[in-house]
């Protein structure tokens, strides 16, 4: 099951010609504050995890906790790293998978590291559904003794969403200066932006990075750069554009349709609030930050890399 988005208000490649081509297939994820299972696509809920495999780790010597006051070091010992995505091949069948495998694992250090681009330190697993569920699964996986409550996610449901966006910060080097001022009119004549209509900042698998600041894109060692992954980021949609239909109340009901009495139209507000509440896995992420996680499909033993920015 997938959301029902808004078309857009524009086709963006024949208002803009110069992004013919740019276009990228995106699976925005939607989370939702729930209670995911073990087998099921989720952030921050429980994992597939075979139990006779060790949960992980950190040991970095520098990992701290910038929320103590002095800020100080964490540790010695290891620190339990928490669960930050499962992903399954039914679900978003556009991961790059490697053979063998149809299930995706993403972890994280709950502490901040100055090493690796700041932040957490990610680490990815590739599975197969089936052989860790033929076995015994880990039923109480460790928690961590310390951690930044910024980076760790609550449970949440999915429902990933195929959706085609064009580049942010991503434009080819002169083009969104140039293409500056057709921005402008376009807003200005339509009412939309580019950039509500056709760039998404949001949890999500493949196309374009959420960007917050300049793109740093990775590099692996076979000399190619690196493909995005996922993108987890502290900001989700809560209208606009890439909020579902299907998640709209009566508020946003078309002219003619029923109006609500006062009694209705406060439960209504009561029960949006609760639903606005909802929406993304409640990561502040330092200051509503993300963190961007990049593989090489093309080597063998798919290597990742990551990147945070706030």
């Amino acid at each position: 099951m997938t959301h029902r988005l808004p078309a857009a208000p524009f086709d963006v490649e024949a208002l803009i010609p110069e992004l013919a081509g740019l276009g990228r297939y995106t699976t925005l994820l939607y989370p939702r504050q729930g209670d995911p299972g073990i087998r099921e696509s989720s952030l921050g809920g429980p994992l597939l995890w075979p139990a006779d495999e060790p949960w992980p780790l950190c040991d970095a010597p520098g990992h701290w906790q910038p929320l103590r006051t002095p800020t100080e070091v964490v540790g010695p010992e290891p620190v339990a790293m928490v669960p930050v995505a499962q992903l399954f091949a039914r679900d978003v069948p556009e991961l790059p998978f490697p053979a063998g495998t149809d299930v995706l694992h993403v972890l994280w250090c709950p502490l901040m590291h100055d090493d690796g681009g700041g932040a957490v330190l990610p680490r990815v697993y590739w599975r197969d559904e089936q052989a860790v569920a033929a076995g015994r699964v880990l039923a109480d996986p460790p928690v961590p003794y310390a951690y930044d409550e910024e980076f760790v996610p609550r449970p949440c449901t999915v429902t990933p969403t195929r959706a085609l966006e064009y580049p942010n910060a991503d434009l080819p080097e002169g083009l969104g200066r140039s293409l500056g001022p057709r921005f402008d009119e376009i807003e200005e004549t339509l009412g939309f932006s580019y950039f509500e209509t056709a760039v998404t900042v949001q949890s999500k698998v493949g196309g374009y990075p959420a960007w917050l600041q300049f793109p740093q894109w990775p590099e692996c060692r076979c000399g190619r750069r690196m493909d995005h992954l996922l993108s987890v980021t502290a900001t989700e949609p809560h209208e606009g554009r890439w909020f579902p239909l299907d998640e709209r109340t009566q508020d946003d009901a078309a002219p003619g349709e029923r109006t609500t009495t006062t009694t209705e139209a406060q439960s209504e507000s009561e029960s949006e609030d609760a639903d606005d509440d909802a929406i993304g896995h409640g990561m502040d992420m330092g200051d509503l930050g993300g963190l961007y996680l990049f593989v090489c499909p093309r080597c063998p033993d798919t290597p990742y890399a990551h990147h945070y920015d706030c």
